[in-house]
């Protein structure tokens, strides 16, 4: 039973990105993005993007032309851009289609044009500043919630386990001065154990040993 459910509890794939722009600064970026290795999936990535944006156009491009006949507004510009025939025909079809459709369909196809469509979560190391854990948003158009933890309030990092769901599930934890509860990197991702050590000797490196290994970047899967 418990092999039939692994596949559904098991965490999935994630690309562990390091970047060190200088010797006292490091950068780990968990991502569940994946990473195009091959001609085909570098395709089927931009045609992906090509869509979103045709599909984003074409939504903003009717609730524009919408407002503009139900607020009988001049359209034509409209004949301008597509011709006249083309511009009898958008302005048919706008008044076909009522607010009480419309908007809650425009408003579905857009959230899904600016869904993000994987999770990216990173840990930022400043030797003798401190740290900031960063997650990225749902939507391409809200900014990631971070939190910066100065190295005078870090008290300890560790990789601690727990339970969730019908396996152990491993996670790096922050041990902050005067709070009560850890602070858990890549909350929302919980990488697996091999990449949570690589960012723990990582992160140890810089705070308490004041070395880092060196590299500019590097990327791994895990």
């Amino acid at each position: 039973m418990l092999s039939l459910l692994q596949p559904f509890t098991s965490p999935p794939s994630h690309t562990l990105r390091t970047f060190q722009p200088t010797p006292s600064t490091i950068s780990y970026t968990v991502s569940t993005r994946p990473v195009p290795k091959t001609l085909p999936a570098l395709l089927a990535l931009y045609i992906s993007v090509l869509v979103r944006i045709v599909v984003g156009a074409l939504v903003a491009g009717t609730l524009w032309v919408k407002w503009h006949v139900s607020s009988g507004r001049a359209t034509e510009w409209l004949g301008e851009l597509f011709g006249s025939t083309s511009e009898a025909w958008l302005v048919r079809a706008t008044e076909m289609l009522p607010w009480r459709y419309l908007a809650p369909g425009s408003a579905v196809l857009l959230y899904m044009v600016l869904k993000r469509g994987y999770t990216e979560e990173s840990l930022t190391l400043l030797r003798g500043l401190g740290l900031q854990t960063s997650t990225s948003s749902s939507t391409l158009l809200t900014t990631p919630s971070t939190r910066f933890i100065p190295s005078t309030n870090i008290q300890d990092i560790f990789i601690h386990e727990a339970f969730k769901g019908f396996e152990v599930r491993f996670y790096l934890a922050i041990v902050v001065k005067g709070e009560e509860d850890v602070v858990v990197v890549f909350p929302s991702l919980l990488p697996r154990r091999a990449i949570l050590e690589e960012v723990w000797r990582g992160a140890r490196a810089c705070l308490y040993e004041g070395s880092i290994s060196k590299g500019k970047g590097k990327e791994r899967d895990g």
